[in-house]
């Protein structure tokens, strides 16, 4: 059988407030086609479908969408778990007309593994499948011990223990496989993943999930990775970046043959969906963002644009940057004595009068906006105040 493994669709979710459903629906299309060029049998969606507990109309008709067509009729097998993100009876609410289609709907832990039938090779697959087991469903394991290194050790032996009772099930002529949404220790983390653990408590040592799957699919971080070096305990990250924190990276699903007691090797299909995300450092000020945007540069991206500027910028240049570029999310100025020496920049700021300090301040938390004379002349006001206030309370500690 041949297997593709996917994971943190994040349907629904924005970035800085602009929406990624066009991206999330070419992301759709361009898995769908890759499916069916690959010859997939068995789709695995390692959770977080949602980017919320509560989605909009828009993306759960994504899904369904989704899941219709990557199924095909009932021509291929797809499984899928709820991550941190999903409400779980949200994710399987629809099981009962879902199944008839092929397709396996996994909401909450339970200690049976999914038992799929492959119609092309007349092969079975058994998954141990794990929706994302929060601390309030593993509750009658944690006590009230606070020691991190116990809970850990806690929380980790009960994941085991789950994923252990389902590799029971686990039978020689079964292709036998792992699905989970969890934080492995030893992951490589972004800022678009909202914490499923508290101060390190709730991650999962790699050895909880060696349960003697040929394969284990998981799912929460956002980058494509192996964890600790086993190729066959894999991330295959999210299909779209949704930080800037994940500039940079490529996006794709990870695919692999497998077969009763074979050794599977994974590799990656690159993704072609979705904007790039980009950082620039415009070290030449406003004249070079200019020259880039003349030169059409990360047209399609979105842009998180540092700009060196040795004056404030001012609202008319920034919504000249705007209107030139849509894409342009972030627009950070960086002004010299930003880079200067702690002790310099003190003493500088010591020779500038308040009024200047405000006005300074001002611009960099506006983007660059001047404040009017009234601003300045009222924050003046506040500060002789509380200025009489400290000396009042002086004079009545010398008494």
């Amino acid at each position: 059988m041949r297997v593709l493994h996917t994971a943190d669709w994040h349907f629904g979710r924005t970035l800085e407030g602009r929406s990624r459903l066009e991206e999330q629906v070419a992301f759709v299309d361009e898995l769908v086609q890759l499916v069916q060029d690959e010859q997939i049998d068995l789709v695995l969606v390692a959770g977080d479908i949602y980017d919320s507990v509560n989605p909009s109309a828009a993306a759960e008709q994504l899904f369904y969408e989704a899941l219709s067509r990557l199924a095909d009729h009932g021509r291929r097998e797809v499984a899928v778990i709820a991550g941190n993100h999903d409400q779980p009876e949200r994710v399987a609410a629809s099981t009962p007309l879902a199944e008839r289609m092929g397709i396996r709907l996994c909401g909450l832990p339970t200690a049976q593994p999914m038992d799929i039938g492959i119609k092309r090779t007349g092969e079975r697959a058994l998954i141990a499948a794990l929706p994302y087991p929060s601390e309030a469903r593993l509750r009658e394991l944690l006590s009230e011990d606070t020691d991190e290194g116990k809970l850990r050790l806690a929380y980790s032996e009960r994941v085991g223990g789950l994923m252990r009772v389902m590799a029971k099930s686990f039978r020689p002529d079964t292709v036998n496989l792992a699905m989970s949404h969890l934080y492995v220790l030893g992951g490589l983390e972004t800022d678009s993943e909202r914490p499923i653990q508290v101060g390190g408590a709730y991650t999962v040592d790699p050895s909880a999930l060696q349960i003697g799957a040929q394969y284990t699919a998981l799912g929460h971080l956002h980058r494509p990775q192996a964890v600790a070096g086993n190729p066959v305990m894999r991330y295959s990250g999210s299909p779209l970046g949704y930080s800037f924190s994940e500039a940079g990276q490529t996006k794709s699903v990870t695919v692999f043959d497998a077969a009763p007691g074979s050794i599977i090797e994974p590799s990656e299909i690159w993704l072609r969906s979705g904007r790039p995300l980009v950082e620039w450092k415009a070290r030449g000020g406003i004249a070079e963002v200019h020259t880039w945007l003349d030169e059409g540069r990360d047209a399609v991206g979105w842009i998180d644009l540092q700009l060196w500027m040795n004056e404030a910028i001012s609202p008319e240049q920034i919504a000249l940057l705007r209107q030139r570029h849509e894409g342009l999310l972030h627009i950070r100025p960086v002004y010299p004595e930003m880079h200067e020496d702690g002790e310099e920049l003190a003493a500088k700021r010591e020779l500038l009068p308040i009024d200047e300090l405000f006005r300074r301040f001002f611009a960099r938390q506006t983007g660059g906006a001047e404040p009017e004379p009234e601003t300045v002349q009222l924050f003046l006001e506040l500060v002789a105040e509380e200025e009489q206030v400290a000396a009042a309370a002086a004079g009545g500690e010398d008494e």
